[in-house]
């Protein structure tokens, strides 16, 4: 089993409250969405001012009564009253209508952070399996309106209507009795902190929560996977997915079972601390009622006072409880957006490629291995990549290969020794700028759901036509674009676009190399694009990019040996190292392993055809 490539997270947060808070502030100054910080303090003074309206018109009106006043005066008051509550109630609704578009742009910002982290971060971070459940995990936290991020507006709005109105309050009680106000915050407090702890159940089992969901998204991506669709045909999988499905499901539902006890359990808890919190509560202010005779509307008042006083203290306590959980989201989303970048992505010297420059590639005493593996892939290479070479990189499978690839091409960076452009480390150099001396087919390459003339420029804006037309006859795809009905214009990948056009496995070769073409980068790089396909079409693949891209540094990887024989140089990896190098025509000439494979294949490739044409005689005489 891999190991964890960085050290396991502890079950405390990071950030606390606090910190979060001020994260979500300076993301919406920051980010243009200001507004959402205004339309939130408004919010919270509507609501201060309707609570404070409704406290004291009852009273006010009662009191008007008492004193004999005049119908005009009493008229008058209600007149008020019911003024000031059309007028604040008016403006708190649009207020709060306006404050739901700021809010669910502030989630639209961090889910734009979120995407660019897990389509900019640093290579080494995708085979990193903490960062991809943090990753995970982090993109779910706002996928709501009910979000953290978009959610914690309305709580501390709320959280601060709560503690203005207890300050209020306060000043107003204190004048009856004191040690009322003590017994409320105590049991309030007792209510609080339980609830503090059960809430962070989740956030100490987050990894475990994380796991599950993995297991669910993987097979649910396996069984809508339209490649897949044959197989899971053809071998019945569907009730092994199923099963597998149904066992994760399982899983997750026992540990939301496990978890909704507690959180009940804690419910129950604050019910009861509530129920005597409030019995205290009325039945002191009763007694003052019957002792010291208290007017009709006084009564009224501080009656309606303690029930809106233990309304803002618990509003306080469920709103600190509430921005807690919130601030755990808000936590795994900062961690995920934090995450260490090894490289130079947004710094490191400038480089700017140029395609018709030459360059040159050099490793020395490069070695690599994989985190927790027990040795290591490649073992002190020597190479040099001259300019305007033709490289062939050749092995058994799992020799290592794509990995001395991903160190040329700045994936990966060696454990020991360094890649060198020109004479310097390049680690040295911006990463994202060192990215574009490459244009790379790769075994598993994209095609994105756009027209053909986007997936050859790769863009979608600015394309420039002409190019890709140019791109695309040099790749000899110019034919079978032209007959279709919307020519460059015609939509690829059928998962999104029900319209869209599925181009053969050679056809989608071509394609890949008029996208190569269409960069024009210094270095050209397939890693066994062409595997899939058979040995006469990878030939012709490879020659047709071997024609394309003259004059420029290119690198080839096969499992074929024959497809790479026009290389100027061809190296074998074996054990690690470099063990054979030379032309075709030298290592076959050396009579070592290199030609060992090659007449391997090349027999087997021979009693293919014989066997073809055994059977194609068999069948004239049938």
């Amino acid at each position: 089993m891999k190991e964890k490539t960085k050290k396991e997270k502890s079950p405390n947060p990071k950030y606390n409250m606090g910190q979060n808070t001020w994260f979500m502030i300076k993301l919406a100054l920051t980010s243009g969405e200001k507004k959402v910080i205004v339309l939130s303090l408004l919010s919270v003074l509507t609501a201060v001012a309707l609570n404070l309206i409704n406290l004291y018109v009852s009273p006010t009106i009662l009191s008007v009564v008492e004193r004999r006043a005049s119908v005009s005066e009493l008229i008058w008051t209600i007149v008020v009253f019911v003024l000031a509550l059309m007028f604040v109630s008016a403006v708190s609704a649009y207020v709060n209508m306006n404050a739901i578009f700021a809010r669910i742009s502030i989630r639209a910002v961090v889910t734009n952070l979120l995407n660019r982290k897990a389509a900019t971060t640093s290579y080494p971070n995708v085979d990193d399996d903490q960062f991809i459940k943090l990753l995970a995990k982090s993109r779910e936290c706002p996928n709501s309106n009910g979000a953290a991020p978009e959610a914690i507006w309305i709580t501390l709005s709320t959280l601060t209507t709560n503690m203005i109105g207890f300050c209020i309050y306060v000043s107003l009680l204190s004048s009856v009795q004191p040690l009322l106000i003590l017994i409320i915050l105590a049991t309030t407090v007792i209510s609080y902190l339980i609830s503090n702890y059960v809430n962070g159940y989740g956030y100490r089992h987050r990894e475990e929560v994380a796991e599950y969901e993995r297991h669910m998204y993987n097979i649910s991506a396996c069984a809508r996977d339209l490649g897949a669709a044959k197989d899971i045909r053809v071998f019945g999988l569907r009730p092994w997915l199923e099963d597998l499905y149904g066992k994760a499901m399982d899983a997750y539902t026992a540990f939301q079972s496990k978890a909704q006890s507690v959180y009940i359990m804690a419910k129950i808890v604050d019910l009861v601390l509530t129920f005597l919190r409030n019995a205290v509560a009325y039945a002191f202010l009763i007694g003052l009622v019957l002792q010291n005779g208290l007017g009709v509307a006084e009564f009224l008042l501080y009656f309606t006072a303690i029930g809106g006083f233990t309304e803002w203290v618990s509003g306080i306590m469920s709103g600190f409880n509430t921005l807690y959980k919130q601030s755990l989201d808000i936590t795994t989303i900062r961690e995920c957006l934090e995450y260490e970048e090894p490289f130079h992505l947004d710094c490191g010297e400038h480089l700017e490629a140029k395609g018709d420059s030459k360059y040159e590639i050099r490793l020395e005493q490069v070695s690599f291995r994989y985190p927790g593996a027990d040795q290591d892939t490649l073992t002190n290479i020597n190479l040099t990549l001259h300019p305007g070479e033709k490289l062939a990189v050749v092995g058994l499978n799992g020799a290592g290969k794509t990995t001395l690839i991903k160190l040329i091409c700045g994936f990966l960076d060696p454990t020991e020794g360094r890649v060198l452009l020109d004479g310097k480390d390049i680690r040295d150099y911006n990463r994202t700028d060192y990215y574009t001396m490459f244009s790379a087919v790769f075994q598993e390459f994209s095609l994105l759901a756009g027209t053909i003339a986007a997936n050859v420029a790769q863009n979608d804006v600015g394309i420039d036509m002409q190019r890709v037309k140019e791109c695309v006859e040099k790749a000899g795809l110019c034919t079978k674009i032209e007959s279709l009905p919307d020519g460059y214009d015609t939509y690829l990948n059928r998962a999104v676009y029900e319209e869209a056009t599925a181009l053969s496995g050679g056809e989608t070769q071509r394609l890949m190399l008029a996208r190569a073409l269409y960069k024009n980068a210094p270095f050209i790089v397939l890693d066994e694009p062409t595997s899939a396909l058979d040995p006469i079409a990878e030939s012709q693949i490879y020659q047709k990019y071997h024609e394309m891209t003259s004059g420029k540094s290119s690198i080839y990887i096969s499992h074929r040996l024959a497809s790479t024989r026009f290389c100027d140089r061809i190296i074998m990896i074996d054990n690690g190292g470099i063990g054979e190098e030379g032309t075709h025509e030298e290592l076959l000439n050396k009579g070592g392993k290199y030609a060992e494979l090659y007449e391997v294949q090349s027999k087997y490739y021979r009693e293919g055809e014989g066997e073809d044409e055994e059977e194609n005689v068999v069948g004239k005489d049938a």
